[in-house]
């Protein structure tokens, strides 16, 4: 069965700058029409990066996926939208391991009989840490510095 990459080309305007920028949003595993209405459903809520403060949305659908066109307070921005097949990944994910996670033990049978007789052990505290060396600013430092009060230092 075919992956399909969902794929979000946006530009990104950096003062009078232009980028383009290529998202992978999601994957698909199935056929171009399953890979393609997720797409769209993606598409109609997408937030692109501009405008920041967005007015009319316009969704349009091509022959390779959807144009979603925003108009802002001075011009228009547009995201295209497309699905294309995975050929190959030099970093696949790994697959989920199938192996249920094993079951913490239980508690031994003196600890249930010690419960049932009422005899309850109190929980176990970490030891505190040491304080460690006192701070620099507390070790053998004068409160007045020896300079002052000399009158040879005008």
């Amino acid at each position: 069965m075919p992956r399909w990459g969902l794929i979000v080309e946006q530009n990104l305007w950096y003062g009078k700058a232009q980028m383009w920028s290529v998202e992978v949003l999601d994957h698909v595993d199935g056929t171009r029409e399953e890979a393609l209405d997720v797409l769209r459903a993606r598409a109609e809520r997408f937030e692109p990066f501009h405008p920041s403060n967005p007015g009319r949305r316009v969704l349009y659908q091509e022959a390779e996926g959807f144009l979603l066109v925003v108009k802002g307070v001075w011009r228009s921005f547009h995201c295209r939208f497309k699905v294309a097949e995975q050929l190959s990944d030099s970093h696949p994910p790994e697959p989920p391991a199938d192996a249920s996670p094993e079951p913490e033990p239980g508690p031994s049978r003196a600890d249930r009989e010690r419960r049932r007789s009422g005899d309850r052990k109190p929980p176990e505290r970490a030891p505190e840490p040491d304080p460690g060396p006192p701070p620099a600013w507390d070790a053998d430092v004068p409160q007045v510095p020896s300079w002052l009060g000399r009158d040879d230092l005008s």
